[in-house]
């Protein structure tokens, strides 16, 4: 069973360690069997490929991979900085995600 994580897609993160530490981007993908994300422009790597139905040319490309989803925390814009997320209910009976630090929520109700 996989782990719940409070990341989603499209979520704005900061990474905080590896090559591309304090990079502020977007998860393009998350793979939560794996515990690993996609982040845009972070763990770019060239792959040398041959010529195929999907790229005829071949050639060098770049490409984004996986690293593990721990290496990530979600940027608040609010306080411009990784923060850690929790959930609480609304009056209305409905989860949403809040930053820890300031108190924001996250997903509009």
């Amino acid at each position: 069973m996989p782990i719940k994580y409070k990341l989603k897609k499209n979520d704005p993160v900061v990474v905080i360690s590896g090559k591309n530490k304090n990079t502020v981007s977007k998860i393009l993908e998350l793979d939560k069997e794996k515990g690993q994300v996609v982040v845009e422009n972070v763990n770019v790597v060239k792959r040398h490929t041959r010529p195929n139905q999907t790229n005829p040319d071949g050639g060098i490309i770049e490409k984004n991979m996986p690293f593990s989803i721990s290496n990530v925390m979600y940027h608040c814009p609010k306080c411009n900085k990784g923060v850690r997320l929790g959930v609480k209910v609304l009056e209305n009976g409905k989860k949403v995600r809040y930053c820890k630090k300031c108190n924001e929520v996250i997903d509009k109700a």
